[in-house]
């Protein structure tokens, strides 16, 4: 099968000097759902910004088939969705609905194609109900749900979530967690949220200083307590991984 992603050596480092990347290699195939986890630091934002060209440095890479830094970034921000932790950032119109068919219409689609993205896409996340509500009138779950609607319109190959379950309370974080269990797209999610890692990725790499230091299945690497310590992550007191685990 064919790599969603496929990084090799990817290295950056920002005008500060500091390191971001340290000779990452990755390589995801379609279909897959992996966390990426690691301490403050490790460098899990700068290989999220990597994969839409935000950001570029050196090495290889490859995502949904195209070159990052060659051709039109803009073909490659159209296979890559990017939601961010605070959803305020994607969500500017006075509407929800005009929120999720921006995209689209800056594609220059046909209002009613436009119409049936928005329609799609709200209730692939559970949100059909608030599409004529204005975005602060909502939750920030809602919010977040939103903000993952705005990205599923514009049909990616390729989601990419960073901190999607930060902030919320348990219902909103349950809510979430079964909204992306349907979603059938190859996943990215970076998350310091062990738990919500372990209900909803097949597969989990660790980030640590720039460098990938465990890549393998969720299972396998949120059992290994001291892998977890060494790394300054730790599942909370109580929490039973094996009932907590995909099937």
């Amino acid at each position: 099968m064919s790599c969603a992603i496929d990084a090799r050596g990817l290295r950056y480092r920002y005008p500060n000097g500091v390191t971001g990347l340290d000779g990452v290699d990755l390589h995801v195939t379609h279909g897959e759902r992996v966390a990426v986890l690691g301490p403050n630091g490790a460098g899990k934002t700068t290989l999220m910004l990597h994969l839409n060209g935000l950001l570029s440095g050196e090495g290889s890479l490859e995502v949904a088939g195209l070159r990052a830094g060659e051709g039109d970034v803009r073909a490659l921000r159209s296979a890559v969705g990017l939601v961010f932790q605070d959803p305020d950032d994607q969500l500017f119109m006075p509407s929800v609905a005009e929120d999720v068919a921006f995209g689209p219409l800056n594609l220059g689609l046909e209002r009613d194609v436009v119409r049936a993205r928005v329609d799609a896409a709200l209730a692939a996340v559970r949100m059909g109900h608030v599409v004529d509500r204005a975005p602060h009138q909502l939750s920030l779950g809602q919010r977040r749900r939103v903000a993952i609607a705005t990205v599923l319109a514009m049909r990616p190959q390729l989601l990419v979530l960073d901190e999607p379950s930060a902030n919320l309370d348990p219902r909103a974080r349950r809510e979430l967690l079964e909204v992306l269990d349907t979603v059938e797209r190859t996943m990215l999610v970076v998350t310091h949220d062990l738990p919500f890692a372990a209900q909803l990725c097949e597969r989990a790499v660790l980030l640590s200083g720039g460098r990938i230091v465990a890549d393998g299945p969720c299972s396998e690497i949120l059992a290994d307590e001291a892998l977890l310590a060494e790394h300054d992550l730790e599942l909370p007191v109580g929490f039973d991984l094996a009932a907590a685990l995909i099937a």
